[in-house]
């Protein structure tokens, strides 16, 4: 099998919500993310404010609430650049009496967890630099220990009631997914996409990364193991996952083909498929302007 290549990364995420304003207020307002124009009924952001997307949400005032064990999003997780702008981020929630829901240091992360006004988890992170991850076993040995949160906030220094702006180079970092089956999302992410298997030691959780990354895909079955989607359901509609090597997007799209999963393709650097929870996946080659 045929590893996906370093250069992939996760593009965008698109959810399903019921009061768009509000939610699109807690990314701009909370997270600080920026409008790019967007169609009736949707909002589309991004941290630097242009293109392209990196969050897409469209309303549906009718939609169901999903059910916290249907298999879906656990969090989208917001990669920033450095620690200053970790700590500014985090001294911004603190200062605008925000709910953190924990904080922890994952040995090449540290990471701050919280959630949008609809449920939908959020964790923003800085990495250590790469050369200090630990290894065991061959995998990448992320930890779940408390959080130096005083230290962190110190590295913003005091607070002087200027604007918060979050940092314009804050990508998406990984997406992290509750699944039914891990043997399944396994099958689904490593042997037909390509992810490498990174770690897989945490109880009920597999991580998966390209390039030698702690991991772009979090998968677990805490809450959803052997549930059903929700379809149509409020949260995660789909997720971008860009590979611009183009024999790379093609051979991953053909073993998914080979392994009879529908794959609807508009183009030679798109393709759309499913995964096993039902979780619409877009395969791309260039970050799309409208996702």
């Amino acid at each position: 099998m045929m590893s996906i290549p370093s250069t992939t990364q996760i593009a965008d995420v698109c959810l399903r919500v019921r009061d768009l304003d509000t939610v699109a207020d807690f990314y701009r307002g909370v997270l600080g993310f920026k409008d790019l124009v967007s169609r009736s009924g949707e909002k589309r952001l991004s941290a630097s404010g242009n293109e392209p997307a990196q969050i897409l949400l469209i309303e549906d005032r009718q939609a169901a609430p999903r059910r916290l064990s249907a298999p879906g999003l656990f969090h989208t997780a917001f990669l920033l650049p450095s620690r200053r702008a970790l700590s500014s981020g985090l001294r911004h929630l603190v200062e605008k009496e925000i709910t953190i829901h924990g904080f922890a240091d994952h040995g090449v992360s540290e990471a701050i967890y919280l959630a949008d006004p609809e449920g939908n988890g959020v964790e923003l992170y800085r990495d250590r630099p790469k050369e200090t991850w630990v290894k065991s076993g061959g995998e990448v040995a992320m930890v779940t220990e408390p959080l130096d949160v005083d230290g962190l906030l110190r590295e913003s220094g005091t607070a002087n009631g200027s604007t918060y702006e979050l940092d314009p180079g804050t990508m998406l970092g990984h997406i992290h997914l509750q699944v039914s089956h891990l043997d399944k999302a396994e099958m689904f992410y490593h042997k037909l996409l390509g992810f490498d298997v990174t770690q897989r030691s945490f109880p009920g959780a597999l991580f998966v990364s390209a390039g030698g990354y702690h991991h772009h895909v979090g998968l677990n079955i805490w809450n959803s193991k052997n549930s059903v989607p929700m379809l149509g359901a409020t949260g995660l509609i789909s997720f971008g996952i860009r590979i611009p090597d183009p024999k790379a997007h093609e051979a991953a799209t053909v073993r998914l083909e080979e392994h009879g999963i529908p794959v609807r393709r508009t183009d030679k650097s798109f393709a759309e498929v499913r995964d096993t929870d039902g979780i619409t996946v877009h395969l791309t080659r260039s970050y799309l302007k409208n996702i």
